[in-house]
């Protein structure tokens, strides 16, 4: 744990330098993150060596566990879609106010200016940069709202933990899910004395042909004489599409991370191929909505991708949630009510996660309270935000796949059900400023919390002691992230020499959604029973389309077990999540198809070191550039995006 506390810091300037000042890698993107596996290998490697002269000097297979646990936990802080997410959020609208855009009459009367910061010298310095935080005293102008944000995001992490804790035991020890994205790290951690996977040639032989390709295309972004790898990354085959009506597949990119396609063998085949067929059959009913002039007559957004993903996530939440609801009994007589033979620390512990949930919940209804939202919104809007998290921690353990759901959020929804004028001018500007923890959620808390209890049992260590170095990175990574973001966007200017684009986050929360909504009331389904001739009620069917599909392949799976199509590969590609990554997903359920079918399990197995090894080598090689890239002052090539 000394050694964690010693490296968060480390890790968490690293990952703010690397994705706010230079906008590379792109590491808390990904499911896995990228910069606590590259430390993870290089303290194995370290550790291999140790464990050469004298046995004692090295860690063993739970110390790396917690190692690499607290640079996760310090990952979820520090990424892309949290605290880097609150600075663009808070500084915003009285920076970026200006009488074109009239924030001032739009909604200046209805924030909570405890929770921004306002300050004008603190704001200008903040987005030009050239100053030291500290030392000007600046720094004042950001304890409040940052104080109070750490106590919501307390709450919050307090709720998940409690959460996950109560479902450990369903999900790692009664279905035994596979939990795929943990293998890489717990193939490593198990060798950290013996070398284990390190012994593997198939694994060196994928690490070297992903860190080649990576390294020769690295060498192509800072040496454009160096010939380019094409298809790797982001390669736009829509642009061979340019008459009607194909040109509606304009913008359609195939990649082959190796990265991604190593992640995807370790995915079930059902999944892997629902993933990439829905996704072509997403873009085929956008040719048919072309031919049949949809697009054109639509000024709600045809072909509603937003509302189906919307209406599948929600279903896949209540799937979850029927489906554990014997086990969720179970938990609360054994809380509540214990036998004879119940375990008493088991059953504590229950009751601590229970009384934490119902004290979170009295929380959430004070904090919105406090800023004036509905009783019922806020009731929704944190009901659905708690259902989505708990959606994409299943998600994550049982598929292990990319989640990067853009087009589902809590506020979106809401508008579209209820429409802008019914939420009401006051709670939809509350709920706009909590829209930075729901952007995409591709570094969620909840999934990597699962999945640190379940490399517990890897470890062989108690998950109550995983508690523990869960809630400690996160107090402590919360403190680094933010004197992280400080430092560096005073020094570089956030809107100067910083490449992350903070204004992007206050743009899509501000101007995009709220001005808008204010502007251009949207109509929702009781508009619609006043008015029949309202748009309204498309998106609520094209969400109820979606809740219905992901039910009916629920169903069509529990009738027939060769059943191919999986209802979560159906929400992937609808919501964003599949864009980047469904080629590299048809090319490895190609090749493990071929693999299970004509070499059976034996060969499988033999495949999964190379597997594991194409992950190692793109994230290794692309942490270097991301090194090099910081150290020469120069932007260098990403491993995704």
């Amino acid at each position: 744990m000394l050694l964690g506390l010693l490296l968060i810091p480390v890790n968490t300037y690293w990952v703010t330098l690397i994705e706010v000042r230079w906008y590379t890698l792109d590491g808390t993107c990904l499911p896995l993150f990228i910069t606590p596996i590259f430390i993870l290998f290089v303290l194995c490697l370290l550790n291999l060596w140790a464990a050469r002269f004298r046995r004692g000097w090295s860690l063993d297979r739970a110390e790396l566990t917690v190692v690499y646990v607290m640079l996760v936990m310090s990952c979820v802080l520090a990424g892309h879609d949290m605290l880097q997410n609150l600075f663009g959020a808070i500084t915003h609208p009285f920076y970026f106010a200006t009488p074109e855009n009239d924030y001032q009459r739009l909604f200046f009367r209805y924030l909570p200016r405890w929770l921004l910061v306002e300050d004008q010298q603190a704001l200008q310095d903040f987005y030009r940069g050239g100053v030291d935080p500290w030392s000007s005293g600046l720094w004042r102008a950001w304890v409040l709202p940052l104080t109070m944000w750490a106590v919501f995001l307390g709450v919050l992490f307090a709720m998940m933990i409690s959460v996950t804790t109560i479902l450990r035991r369903a999900w790692t020890e009664n279905e035994k899910l596979v939990f795929p994205l943990i293998q890489l790290p717990v193939a490593i951690a198990a060798g950290a004395r013996d070398g284990g996977i390190f012994r593997t040639r198939a694994l060196w032989f994928g690490f070297a042909t992903a860190a080649g390709l990576t390294a020769f295309n690295g060498l192509h972004t800072l040496f454009p004489q160096v010939p380019w790898i094409p298809v790797i990354k982001q390669y736009d085959i829509g642009r061979y599409f340019q008459t009607p009506p194909w040109n509606a597949l304009a913008g359609t990119n195939i990649a082959m991370y190796p990265f991604a396609i190593g992640m995807a063998f370790f995915i079930p085949l059902d999944l892997s191929f629902s993933c990439w067929f829905f996704f072509v059959l997403r873009k085929l009913f956008q040719v048919l909505g072309r031919v049949q002039g949809w697009d054109a007559a639509s000024a709600r957004g045809f072909p509603y991708f937003g509302e189906q993903a919307a209406g599948a996530w929600i279903a896949l939440g209540l799937v979850t949630i029927l489906g554990a609801r014997h086990y969720l009994k179970d938990v609360w007589l054994k809380a509540w009510r214990p036998g004879r033979d119940a375990d008493a620390a088991e059953s504590r512990e229950y009751r601590i996660a229970i009384v934490t949930v119902a004290l979170g919940t009295v929380f959430l209804a004070f904090w919105s309270l406090l800023l004036g939202i509905k009783w019922w919104v806020a009731l929704l809007f944190f009901g659905i935000y708690l259902l989505l998290s708990l959606t994409l921690t299943r998600v994550r353990a049982e598929l292990g796949t990319p989640h990067e759901i853009y087009f589902v959020n809590p506020h979106d929804i809401l508008v579209r059900i209820f429409g802008s004028t019914l939420i009401g001018p006051q709670s939809l500007t509350a709920i706009c400023t909590m829209y930075w923890f729901n952007r995409c959620v591709r570094c969620h808390p909840m999934p990597n919390m699962m999945e640190s209890f379940k490399m517990s049992e890897y470890a062989r260590m108690s998950h109550r002691r995983m508690i523990g170095v869960i809630v400690l990175s996160l107090a402590v990574g919360m403190v680094v992230t933010y004197w992280a973001n400080l430092q560096i966007c005073y020094s570089e200017g956030a809107s100067a020499k910083c490449l992350g684009f903070k204004w992007w986050l206050g743009t899509e929360s501000y101007s995009n959604r709220l001005a808008n909504w204010l502007r251009s009331p949207v109509s929702g389904l009781p508009e619609w029973f006043r008015d029949r001739s309202d748009p309204a009620i498309v998106n609520v069917l094209y969400m109820a389309g979606g809740f219905a599909m992901v039910f009916g392949l629920k169903f069509m799976r529990a009738a027939s077990v060769e059943w191919p199509f999986h209802p979560a590969g159906y929400a992937l590609a609808v919501s964003y999540a599949m864009d980047y990554f469904w080629f590299a997903f048809f090319i490895s359920w190609v090749i493990k198809a071929l693999i299970v079918r004509y070499g059976g399990m034996p060969f499988h197995n033999r495949a999964v070191p190379f597997m594991l090894g194409l992950i190692l080598g793109d994230y290794v090689m692309g942490s270097v550039w991301a090194i090099i890239g910081p150290a020469l002052g120069v932007p260098t090539y990403r491993v995704f995006i």
